[in-house]
């Protein structure tokens, strides 16, 4: 028997994310694109896919598929390099538009964010009707269109915003969060990955329904730190506030590979492509930092991390291929093949020099809690 919703720490939160939003900006500025499949980064032969128009996602493209793989997919599919000038001006118009209607707002990417609207600037009061004015005035002044999600805490905003994309809305009200986690297939939770959900599903886990029905000490038991958050998840329990001021610690990405790779060729090539993933979120971030952290890990599960760090910031990609092409040769020959390599940019510029962790901070990986 599940929990009921609790009721504490209760607010108003609004989740936007602009739907597709390079492939949209591309198409906006350019007619004769609009309605094909266009893939935004990588070309025919080589690359990695920074974005995927709507178009596009119907042949099963997606970001940070491999450009070949993805021309497979999609013989039509037309390919155009990234502008993240034009993005940017992009993001400013919406955060503008969002700082209109409350000062508490929380980037999470140039086109997602949280809006605490609890105590919003123009005394509307309804979280809803400030989610439609905000999508109303998105369209109205930049010709995108954004989906949002209105709830009582972050978890759930972010899970209704995805409900009804593209260019749509979900409100979950109070009293409702654990019903609507509940008909969920848990792939849907932030943090759950395609093994995760393949080993829930052994377990007999694939809904939320069938997740709440397990104790904490079952959790724990098969998930480990993973637990404590999948408890709460899936009673629509998140305390976080909305956090303005929030740093990143780092920004990266990983890769799980199909097969194991043993070869120093191999792993290079891998590596590169998980560079053009990772510059590509630095450059849309405009972050800067000063340590490049290489994650392996091991066909026996065991995992490494080496990182070199400069005394300023990393000032362009050919750095950035240079320190991780560096790292990897210094670790080659491997003992073992590697089924995941992963990439991080950290001590970010405004972020407190730190040691690196052991696991960085890979795209994806983020805890909720």
């Amino acid at each position: 028997m599940t929990a009921p919703d609790t009721t504490m720490g209760l607010r108003k939160i609004i989740h936007i994310d602009m739907d597709a939003v390079y492939a949209s900006v591309e198409q906006r500025d350019d007619p004769a694109l609009r309605g094909l499949p266009l893939a935004v980064g990588g070309s025919r032969e080589r690359g990695v896919v920074a974005a995927a128009s709507y178009e596009a996602r119907k042949f099963g493209v997606r970001s940070a598929m491999p450009s070949v793989q993805a021309a497979r997919l999609c013989p039509n599919l037309v390919f155009r390099p990234p502008r993240f000038q034009a993005y940017r001006a992009v993001s400013r118009q919406i955060r503008d538009i969002f700082l209109a209607y409350t000062d508490v707002v929380e980037p999470l990417a140039l086109d997602e964010a949280y809006l605490d609207v609890s105590q919003d600037l123009k005394g509307i009061g309804s979280a809803t009707r400030i989610a439609k004015l905000i999508r109303a005035r998105i369209r109205a002044e930049t010709g995108l269109t954004a989906s949002a999600g209105v709830s009582y805490n972050k978890f759930l905003a972010k899970l209704a915003s995805d409900q009804n994309k593209p260019d749509g809305i979900c409100i979950i009200r109070p009293g409702e969060g654990t019903a609507f986690v509940a008909a969920l297939p848990v792939r849907r939770f932030h943090g759950v990955g395609p093994r995760g959900a393949e080993k829930m599903a052994k377990l007999g886990i694939a809904t939320g329904a069938d997740l709440a029905d397990k104790d904490i000490g079952f959790l724990r038991e098969h998930f480990g730190a993973q637990a404590d958050y999948l408890y709460r998840a899936v009673r629509g329990i998140d305390l976080r506030p909305v956090s303005p001021d929030r740093l990143r610690k780092s920004l990266g990405g990983e890769r799980t590979f199909d097969r194991d790779i043993a070869s120093g060729p191999g792993l290079r090539e891998a590596l590169d492509t998980i560079i053009e993933i990772v510059w590509t979120r630095i450059e849309q971030a405009g972050a800067k930092g000063r340590t490049v952290t290489l994650k392996l890990r091991l066909s026996d599960f065991s995992l490494h991390t080496r990182a070199r760090s400069l005394a300023q910031a990393v000032a362009d990609r050919a750095t950035f291929t240079a320190l991780a092409h560096g790292i990897l040769d210094e670790v080659l020959p491997l003992p073992l093949p590697v089924r995941l390599m992963g990439l991080t940019l950290s001590a970010l510029a405004g972020d407190e020099p730190t040691p690196v962790a052991g696991e960085g901070g890979a795209a994806g990986q983020l805890a909720l809690f």
